[in-house]
């Protein structure tokens, strides 16, 4: 029983580090690259797009959350066309468009958070690159849109949602829905509303 354990257990892993070296190697005998813009649904941009996202998919759906967290997720990364530089940790599969992705040295991405470069307005697909700067923390379940540029040094505090276009200031620290500055040197910040009121104190059978 042991044997056949440890026997399943290798031939995932065989499995899995195939089919991520399969899916790399394709993208670069096809030569599959993206370029930002917007296209029409039926175009050769939003095909070549489609392409990328269907070479991915079999090791997003089947691998990944077995890699997160490893430098294998970063290999992965780099395979299927994404910037990211050294001593980077990823601890999410949601980085949905690797060739529109550039993550900078010593950046950490926190778990479940979603960094995407592809939209859809207007009936046409929009393509923007998102820029990670060094030493940045993504927090747990972030998401980051289209085209944010965030500097280096940042932080994304956890649940927070950079819009697309979006320019963080370097060492700033990023929070809320929509994300507003916590560093009052930041052009980029919103008055701040009570999210909850406190409810008036309800009598007691025991108040006098």
């Amino acid at each position: 029983m042991l044997w056949l354990c440890v026997a399943a257990a290798a031939g995932l892993f065989i499995y899995g580090f195939t089919l991520m070296g399969m899916m790399g190697l394709l993208r670069i005998l096809l030569r599959v690259r993206v370029s930002e813009g917007e296209f029409p649904l039926l175009s050769l941009g939003a095909a070549k797009w489609g392409l990328s996202m269907a070479l991915k998919s079999p090791v997003s759906h089947t691998f990944m959350n077995i890699i997160v967290l490893t430098p294998f997720m970063v290999f992965f990364l780099r395979l299927m066309g994404a910037r990211v530089g050294r001593g980077v940790h990823i601890n999410s599969k949601s980085c949905a468009d690797p060739l529109l992705l550039e993550i900078g040295d010593g950046s950490v991405i926190g778990g479940h958070a979603t960094i995407i470069g592809h939209t859809f307005e207007r009936g046409k697909l929009i393509l923007k690159k998102v820029t990670i700067g060094q030493h940045v923390v993504v927090g747990l379940n972030a998401v980051i849109l289209p085209g944010a540029v965030i500097g280096d040094g940042a932080v994304i505090a956890a649940g927070a949602i950079v819009p697309k276009d979006t320019i963080v200031a370097p060492g700033a620290i990023y929070k809320g829905i929509p994300v507003a500055s916590d560093d009052v040197r930041s052009s980029f910040t919103r008055p701040r509303t009570p999210l909850m009121m406190p409810l008036p104190r309800r009598r007691s059978l025991y108040d006098s």
